[in-house]
């Protein structure tokens, strides 16, 4: 049984509309709906969830919708920015669709030695396409218009900015087993070796930077990848043991989650590989159908009727 942090197993950001959303991360991005389900702590808001077929971790990046919840800011005290690895020679396939679909992109680049394309989603959500220095070897989701060739295989990276990186370098070094690969100018790349993708957290520190809002556009928190409920409750002693706190361990139907916030501010969660999405509907069901925890059963009709109606296109 491996008893480490196995990279990221996935991230939560904020929406401003469920629709909008839905028709962005699965036609324009061509990530799967893996699970459609409501918040737990508000079941009147969706809980998307979307990656390859399987909803392996590392690909995960899942939604809170709420209507009109107006625009957040990027700032210190988050994490800023979600990089998707894709293959080599695919950047400019994608920027011919983003042009098409008028997603604003920015200028490419390259960052430690890997070609990089940065987009924001329609509410300003920072993302970047990463041509990875090793090929992912992850299978792609696929779509009628995005192929093996071009398609997402899941995280590369995510990015976290700081006033200062040191505390929070010491949770992923002492804590998650993470080593300082790199540095380029006043970003430092982190990166576990017990997995092969979505094993990279970067830090950026801004001492002067202005503390972020969450809203639509941001992230709410990044969740880390353990094999096991067990492992899990090993990581918890550790981060007790370290002066920080954290809270039980939260049945979330399709993994378990412990949440503490890290001292650099950004929400971090650590998750199960078990129990997995096909726990409540097939492998070729995935996404097909508004599955609620258990505890709100009883009350479909109602919610139902408050969650706003998704028009495929």
């Amino acid at each position: 049984m491996n008893q480490s942090i196995l990279g990221l197993h996935h991230i939560t950001a904020i929406a401003n509309n469920a629709q909008r959303n839905y028709d962005f991360y699965t036609h324009v991005l061509g990530l799967r709906m893996v699970k459609k389900t409501v918040n737990f702590d508000d079941p009147t808001t969706y809980h998307f969830y979307y990656g390859n077929e399987e909803g392996t971790p590392g690909t995960i990046l899942t939604f809170f919708p709420w209507e009109g919840i107006g625009p957040g800011r990027n700032g210190t005290g988050m994490a800023t920015e979600i990089g998707y690895s894709v293959p080599a020679d695919s950047l400019e396939n994608w920027i011919g669709r983003f042009r098409e679909a008028r997603v604003s992109i920015g200028e490419p680049g390259e960052r430690f030695g890997e070609q990089y394309l940065p987009f924001t989603d329609p509410d300003g959500l920072a993302l970047t396409l990463v041509v990875p220095k090793q090929p992912d070897t992850r299978p792609a989701w696929e779509t009628e218009t995005i192929k093996h060739n071009i398609a997402t295989r899941g995280f590369h990276s995510v990015t976290l900015t700081l006033q200062n990186i040191d505390a929070t370098a010491k949770v992923l070094t002492d804590i998650f087993g993470y080593r300082l690969q790199s540095q380029e100018g006043n970003r430092y790349r982190f990166q576990t070796n017990t997995v092969p993708e979505a094993a990279i957290v970067d830090l950026l520190e801004e001492p002067k930077g202005e503390r972020g809002r969450n809203a639509a556009g941001t992230n709410h928190h990044v969740a880390f990848r353990v094999a096991n409920d067990k492992v899990q409750m090993e990581f918890r002693d550790k981060i007790l043991s370290s002066g920080l706190q954290i809270t039980p361990k939260i049945d979330r139907d399709y993994f378990f989650s412990l949440y503490f916030r890290e001292p650099g501010g950004v929400l971090f969660e650590i998750a199960t590989d078990n129990p997995g999405f096909t726990v409540d509907e097939s492998l070729a069901e995935l996404g097909s159908n508004l599955k609620l925890p258990k505890q709100y059963e009883a009350s479909r009709s109602r919610i139902e009727k408050a969650l706003p109606v998704l028009q495929p296109m």
